[in-house]
């Protein structure tokens, strides 16, 4: 086993740039190949169902909670090719302030995908939950729930293996 020994502010930055781009990260699919089909069947049941365009703005508005630029990219294209509106786009982050944009099923959705992807800032309110329901059907809810687990962990697979945004690999 050969160990880099960081001597010099130069190999500090070569260290810091190797570790963003990802270089040097576990390729998450190939180490544990089970566990990643696993994540993406999850994933795939957790859409059967929903709207496309309700799917890409929980994964966008998720990954924009978590920081995650590698799946925001990701998403946003994939919404652009589903035929979804720059405004709507660009509205996403602050949807609160630009409710206009979108339906009240969506805001109960993406208040949703908020409080699920910030539990440990408060849980998941009452009051969050019952417009949710209010909006969708039982299974519909729970796949909406289910999509918002599933990008959580897309994201912080992401994240932990320095996926780079614009590097999407899934057609590749």
């Amino acid at each position: 086993m050969t160990t880099n020994t960081i001597t010099t502010a130069a190999d500090l930055t070569s260290a810091i740039a190797t570790a963003k781009t990802g270089r040097t990260r576990l390729d998450f699919a190939k180490a544990a190949p089970k566990v990643f089909r696993a994540v993406i069947g999850f994933d795939a049941a957790a859409r059967a169902g929903l709207d496309p365009a309700l799917v890409e703005l929980i994964q966008i508005r998720a990954s924009h909670l978590n920081h995650c630029a590698y799946c925001l990219h990701m998403h946003t294209n994939d919404a652009r090719e589903a035929g979804e509106s720059e405004d709507r786009l660009h509205m996403v982050a602050v949807w609160r302030e630009a409710r206009h944009f979108f339906t009240p099923k969506e805001q109960a959705a993406l208040a949703l995908t908020e409080a699920v992807t910030l539990v440990a800032d408060g849980g998941v309110p009452d009051t969050v939950y019952a417009e949710a329901a209010a909006h969708f059907q039982e299974e519909e809810l729970a796949h909406v729930l289910a999509l918002v687990l599933a990008i959580n962990t897309w994201n912080r697979v992401a994240l932990a293996t320095g996926k780079v945004a614009g590097t999407d690999e899934r057609n590749g």
